[in-house]
């Protein structure tokens, strides 16, 4: 059974860093993707940043140079380590896992993490 967990949200100010964790289980890192997506207030979930099976990570054009995600197999747990944070960047933070089955994707998310960046 496949369960993340995400942590770490929090009040931060503008300009601050902070950490998610999001702690797996079930999950194969070299065999399943992991990404973290936001949804603020009113507006739609998007897509933050990924880290492949083979370790290749993408992030959106948006938090570029502030954002590293990274992954501890030992701990089966996927870090989104922010700096100079925003206001604009106040959103849920959802973990997701996505698993190639007979050619398609299964889709797992956890509940979700709340950041809130003060101007």
């Amino acid at each position: 059974q496949v369960q993340l967990v995400e942590s770490g949200g929090g009040l931060v100010q503008a300009g601050g860093s902070l950490r998610l964790s999001c702690a797996t289980s079930g999950i194969t890192f070299s065999s399943d993707a992991i990404s973290w997506y936001r949804q603020a207030p009113g507006e739609e979930r998007e897509l933050v940043a990924t880290i492949s099976p083979s370790g290749y990570t993408a992030y959106t054009d948006s938090v570029k140079g502030r954002l590293t995600i990274s992954r501890d197999t030992a701990k089966n747990t996927v870090y989104l380590q922010w700096n100079s944070l925003k206001p604009e960047d106040t959103a849920v933070y959802y973990c997701n896992a996505a698993r190639l089955v007979r050619g398609t994707y299964m889709n797992y998310w956890g509940k979700g993490t709340l950041v809130t960046v003060s101007s």
